[in-house]
């Protein structure tokens, strides 16, 4: 299948940051590996938006605040079970800020999301308690568009969530998988991909995106 971009489509780039690369705190496998992908598809959009993970120090879902837990442990949070991750992205430091080499400033917005101590947050539509929204169905809605390309990281956790959370808002959801990579934690990946398909997520890569 193949996709030439229009004015109702976006392009969503989620948590392409440096704490989500190699080096970063909580890296993603070969995760800078998409970033020339991604600007080849920025080139292709018109309507380009990203996602930026935005954390307090004190992030209730960083190993650190729970005293004796171990990053990727979980435990029980009001909102459910919670994985627990290395300290990442947190407000204003360097880990936070997008990949050096990410052509992000076409962005016509940014989504920041896990601002809130209490709840983490994977999807770029919700917070992980299912009812905190971040506004950006709405914003997607009152601005027409109707189908949205997921790339970024990771694959089974961030972007799978927002890819699901936006099928569930009305949009036509295209995953970009070359685009994308995953952490794979204990089988996530695998989960995620049959999550997706079971929400009609179309599965594609970047070469089928031509030209605006």
């Amino acid at each position: 299948m193949s996709f030439t971009p229009t004015d109702t489509d976006a392009l969503i780039v989620v948590d392409m940051q440096n704490d989500f690369c190699p080096g970063g705190a909580l890296a993603v496998p070969a995760g800078d590996e998409c970033v020339p992908v991604i600007n080849r598809l920025i080139n292709r959009f018109d309507h380009v938006i990203l996602t930026q993970d935005w954390h307090p120090a004190d992030h209730s879902s960083f190993a650190s605040s729970h005293a004796g837990m171990e990053p990727f442990g979980t435990v029980e949070l009001p909102y459910g079970t919670q994985v627990l991750w290395p300290d990442h992205c947190v407000q204003g430091t360097t880990g936070a800020e997008f990949h050096p080499d990410l052509k992000w400033t076409k962005a016509e917005l940014v989504v920041r999301k896990g601002f809130r101590p209490e709840i983490d947050s994977y999807s770029a539509f919700q917070e992980n308690d299912k009812r905190t929204k971040t506004g950006l169905a709405g914003y997607l809605k009152e601005r027409g568009f109707t189908r949205l390309f997921m790339t970024g990281l990771a694959t089974d956790f961030c972007v799978g969530w927002s890819a699901i959370d936006g099928r569930a808002e009305g949009f036509e959801v295209v995953l970009l998988e070359d685009a994308c990579r995953a952490i794979d934690l204990d089988g996530s990946l695998a989960a995620a991909r049959q999550s997706m398909l079971a929400a009609c997520v179309i599965m594609s890569a970047s070469d089928e995106v031509s030209a605006a």
